[in-house]
């Protein structure tokens, strides 16, 4: 992961804005969503990760607030979508998926697989198709900044089983332990008692981690 603040792996200032958006656009009101999108804007934020975030969205907040997301940027903005989008053909969606999610679940994939499974077969194939194949694998954006605005958002909306192995998710595909500090103190005003709850969790997620090492 490139962070541009420092040598100690803090976030950009550019980069808390697009975790901030992410979580936003999944917990906040239009309003508020506006005005996440426009700081984005303001800030030079690049327009490529910030329209990767709201296509990601639909995964966590669902198809409404991410096409009233997308409908207020380009409003925003200016900036028109693409005539085409050659990755929606262009790949193996499953071997992408597979490959993407083995690197956020590490040792854990093997696991998660068979309990997905056991949830609903489609729910685990939507999930390494769609969700990791064709949306978090996706370029545009690197998986490490897309991890940051899955805890963002996880931690805004209290959802403490996928904040919990997004953290781990973190720490597998390289993003240093200073930079989901920044993430969720980015959002922590969001929901101040989920917020709270997440650096704890995310505390716990450290220790355990540096335990394995």
């Amino acid at each position: 992961m490139h962070v541009t603040a420092s040598e100690a792996g803090r976030l950009s200032d550019v980069e808390r804005l697009l975790v901030r958006v992410a979580a936003v656009v999944a917990t906040g009101d239009e309003p508020a969503m506006r005005t996440a999108l426009a700081a984005t804007h303001a800030h030079a934020v690049p327009p490529v990760w910030v329209e990767e975030v709201l296509l990601q969205s639909y995964m966590f907040a669902g198809f409404p607030r991410a096409l009233n997301a997308m409908r207020e940027w380009r409003r925003l903005t200016g900036i028109r979508a693409p005539a085409t989008d050659p990755d929606l053909d262009a790949l193996d969606h499953r071997a992408r998926g597979e490959a993407t999610c083995a690197r956020v679940y590490g040792d854990m994939y093997d696991k998660l697989r068979h309990n997905v499974d056991a949830l609903h077969p489609a729910l685990d194939r939507w999930m390494v198709e769609a969700g990791y194949g064709q949306v978090l694998g996706r370029p545009g954006l690197d998986l490490a900044r897309r991890e940051l605005c899955v805890i963002a958002v996880c931690a805004a909306a209290g959802q403490d089983r996928q904040l919990h192995s997004h953290l781990h998710g973190a720490i597998h595909v390289g993003v240093p332990a200073a930079a989901v500090d920044d993430a969720l103190d980015a959002v922590a005003d969001l929901t101040p008692d989920a917020g709270a709850h997440a650096a704890r969790l995310w505390a716990r997620v450290r220790e355990s981690a540096r335990a394995t090492a």
